[in-house]
């Protein structure tokens, strides 16, 4: 048996603008897991996941053995995964095998409900380490993470791939998202590996941030899921027009997390005023959509972190799901969290999951 794990995400800067390819964002690897258990079977494979309700999905290779075929289920992140692997595959000249997946996923509470922390991301992660181990790929830590991508970005086309990278890379990080128009447009037509070379992930990056010294993250969930791909449609609704307005967004989001790289680690204050600044970007974007990005429970956390000398802003697309907090000591954990519960808010027991061995983001420095 293969078992591979890939950590959740949240957002710390740059939500939005990071959809436009180049434009910068921070999120950190959080310590709450999804887990595939890999097995090899003979004659037909199945993925084994609550979220498909009474029975597993069964898939079997196709005549040729180049692609797979999936029995009564829609296109998912698991799925997607093993489709792009299975091509990779046979572009390779291995020979086709079967193989049961079993997903187990801790990003979410005992009764099913989701936090926002990442989970598509990180089962699509997973089953790509997974792979990648079953078949023997060697494949490195950057070329899994453009693979996980790629799959995630045939489900969801807009999606910025922020919550992949953090999923692949772990810890703290700075990103910026290729042009996944082009490459989902590419996709069907080129070989994976000449796929994974394209000049259109030049402007994709990610890069390691140091330890966050001097403050610490707690994070506040509002018990309301949001939809992130609904939310970045809502605001990009408009987008096609690229108003002065819009462009003045993301001129200022790029700024302030190129700000609060430089300043991550090194000046605490500095990081604080940076964060209430990209909490108040992302509000007046909503009000200029017309969209609630940051809702009345997620205003109460950020309040009230600020009154205390904190700092405070929504996670992700917002619209409910995670409020972050970026606390200096002075600031005592209880003091939020005992208004937070007064006020329906769920203090998560969140940490940074920090790269285990060798950084696997030392290579591409």
């Amino acid at each position: 048996m293969i078992e591979v794990s890939a950590p959740g995400k949240l957002y710390i800067a740059g939500e939005y603008a990071v959809v436009e390819p180049g434009h910068p964002a921070i999120l950190a690897a959080v310590d709450r897991y999804l887990t595939v258990a890999l097995t090899a079977s003979d004659g037909v494979g199945h993925v084994h996941s609550s979220r498909y309700g009474h029975g597993p999905v069964t898939w079997f290779h196709d005549d040729d053995g180049d692609s797979i075929v999936v029995e009564h289920s829609p296109l998912d992140y698991v799925t997607a995964a093993i489709a792009l692997l299975e091509r990779l595959r046979s572009e390779r000249g291995l020979r086709p095998l079967y193989y049961d997946l079993h997903i187990d996923t801790g990003l979410d509470d005992a009764s099913g409900r989701k936090f926002g922390l990442g989970s598509s991301a990180a089962v699509t992660v997973a089953v790509i380490d997974a792979l990648n181990r079953f078949y023997e790929l060697g494949l490195s830590p950057m070329e899994r993470f453009r693979l996980a991508l790629v799959a995630t970005i045939h489900v969801a086309p807009k999606a910025s791939g922020g919550d992949v990278a953090a999923s692949t890379f772990g810890g703290w990080i700075a990103y910026t998202a290729p042009d996944r128009a082009a490459l989902r447009a590419l996709s069907d037509d080129l070989p994976v590996a000449d796929l994974l070379a394209r000049p259109e992930w030049d402007v994709c990056t990610v890069r390691r941030l140091p330890e966050l010294a001097g403050l610490r993250m707690l994070v506040g969930w509002t018990g309301s899921p949001a939809s992130t791909e609904r939310l970045v449609h809502r605001v990009s609704l408009s987008q096609e027009r690229q108003d002065r307005a819009y462009a003045r967004f993301l001129a200022e989001s790029d700024a302030a997390v190129e700000e609060l790289v430089h300043a991550w680690g090194r000046d605490p204050d500095r990081v604080l005023a940076l964060l209430r600044r990209c909490r108040r970007l992302l509000d007046g974007l909503g009000r200029l959509r017309g969209t609630t990005i940051e809702t009345e429970q997620l205003a109460f956390l950020c309040d009230e972190a600020e009154a205390l000398g904190a700092a405070g802003k929504p996670s992700g697309a917002g619209g409910g799901d995670c409020g972050i907090v970026l606390a200096p000591a002075r600031v005592g954990d209880e003091a939020l969290a005992g208004q937070w519960r007064r006020n329906s808010i769920l203090p998560l027991d969140l940490h940074l999951h920090a790269p285990r061995g060798a950084d696997p983001l030392a290579a591409v420095r």
